[in-house]
């Protein structure tokens, strides 16, 4: 039975990779609208013909990538719970320790280090495709190095994370769900207020703004936002990229508005001042907060939905899963999966709340600098540094874009420009 399920298993995702192939290598092909070709909008108009085939390319095997490789975290947890090598790491750890966060924690190396080494071959990959095409220029012994920091961090908070999840389901079957979504609320928040001065700078060196004449500008603009004017920082990123990005982060005293050195190097004050603009715009209209919320709602109904859905699943296909009950550890592959699978199938909503964002950031930048033409040329550039996919099909930008596609982005404000 064990191996009719995982021929299965295996023969699906298959099916479904070629499917995933087919479709973005030789049928989808969403070109540009007629009506805005020739337009500042159009990508012919600032990239050259190189930079358009590798842009194709790229978008191409970038999105291949991203639609199949949860699908394949899915099936690795599967393999291993039918297999039975879930319910060993179990029994290895039970009979290594007696407290049960040692034996969570053994428990969760085994299977945090199996799943590391399967998934290694794709992430070096991607990590290999994104130094060909030139976004990438990060040397391979410091791409190591973030993902041993990657693993160690998150198997830390996981051993915490999973402890108390799994005493929670044993000592309260029907309400665990209820009591660790209480539990993710304080977490939740204490993450967002030490990301930028605990865990981010393992990975990047943070400094004040450097350019003391553009900070001067940013000052200014900040002051005419009302916007706390400390808040404002540079991240060595040009070791590791060409592209270029900002972003604001943090909550209390603890946010910050960061801008990569790649983006200082590469784009004028007014194209800069816009990117500032936007993310100021981020922080008056509250967006952090709102995201921590709407996280925090979802992650109330998928956790209750884990609860309906995971005993159920237990009690039909329990002895095929090698799982006797929802509070035995070896259980956990299956709550990924479920979680997993909820997760990636209400990125839709979560990411049309993230556009819709991005929208008012960009109508605020706009009112606060009034210069569309450095927020069309800044566009422009962030397209051309990433080799970016200014519009994508439909199904691509549902699932992967968090923000606009620059079509849309650089049209509205062409179309505002035309109307003044």
């Amino acid at each position: 039975m064990t191996k009719k399920w995982g021929l299965v298993a295996v023969i699906g995702f298959g099916l479904y990779v070629v499917a995933m192939y087919l479709y973005f290598f030789l049928g989808q092909n969403s070109g540009i609208p007629a009506a805005l070709q020739g337009t500042a909008a159009d990508p012919s108009t600032f990239l050259t013909t190189q930079e358009l085939l590798l842009s194709e390319e790229l978008s191409k095997t970038r999105n291949f990538l991203f639609f199949i490789t949860t699908p394949l975290e899915w099936l690795l947890y599967f393999v291993i719970l039918i297999t039975g090598i879930s319910r060993l790491f179990e029994k290895w750890s039970a009979e290594q320790f007696s407290w049960s966060i040692f034996r969570t924690a053994m428990y969760l190396f085994f299977l945090s280090l199996l799943l590391f080494i399967l998934q290694f071959p794709l992430d070096y990959y991607r990590y290999t495709l994104s130094k060909s095409y030139g976004i990438s220029t990060q040397i391979f012994s410091s791409w190591m190095r973030e993902n041993i920091i990657d693993f160690w961090l998150d198997f830390g908070m996981s051993v915490i994370i999973i402890a108390v999840l799994y005493w929670l389901i044993r000592k309260s079957p029907k309400k665990w769900w209820l009591y660790a979504w209480a539990l993710t609320v304080p977490f939740s928040i204490f993450l967002m207020f030490i990301q930028p001065v605990v865990i981010d700078p393992i990975y990047n060196d943070f400094s004040p703004l450097t350019d003391k004449e553009l900070e001067t500008k940013i000052l200014s603009l900040a002051e005419e936002a009302d916007i706390p004017s400390d808040h404002v920082f540079e991240v060595n990123m040009s070791e590791k990229t060409n592209a270029l990005n900002a972003y604001v982060t943090g909550i209390g005293d603890n946010s910050r508005i960061v801008l990569w050195d790649t983006t200082l190097n590469r784009l004028t004050h007014d194209e800069i001042l816009f990117i500032m603009a936007h993310e100021m715009g981020h922080y008056l209209l509250k967006d952090i907060y709102i995201n921590i919320a709407v996280y925090l709602l979802m992650t109330l109904i998928g956790l209750w939905l884990i609860a309906k859905i995971m005993p159920r699943i237990i009690h039909r296909y329990g002895s095929i899963l090698k799982i006797k009950e929802m509070g035995n550890l070896n259980s956990l592959p299956l709550f990924l999966i479920i979680s997993s699978f909820l997760l990636f199938f209400s990125s839709p909503l979560s990411n049309a709340i993230s556009r819709y964002q991005e929208n008012r950031a960009d109508e605020f930048a706009i009112e606060l600098v009034e210069n569309p033409e450095a927020a069309i040329s800044s566009f422009q550039q962030l397209t051309k540094a990433g080799l970016s996919e200014v519009n994508p099909p439909a199904l691509v930008k549902w699932f992967r874009y968090t923000h606009p596609p620059m079509l849309e982005r650089i049209n509205n404000i062409a179309e505002e420009i035309d109307e003044d």
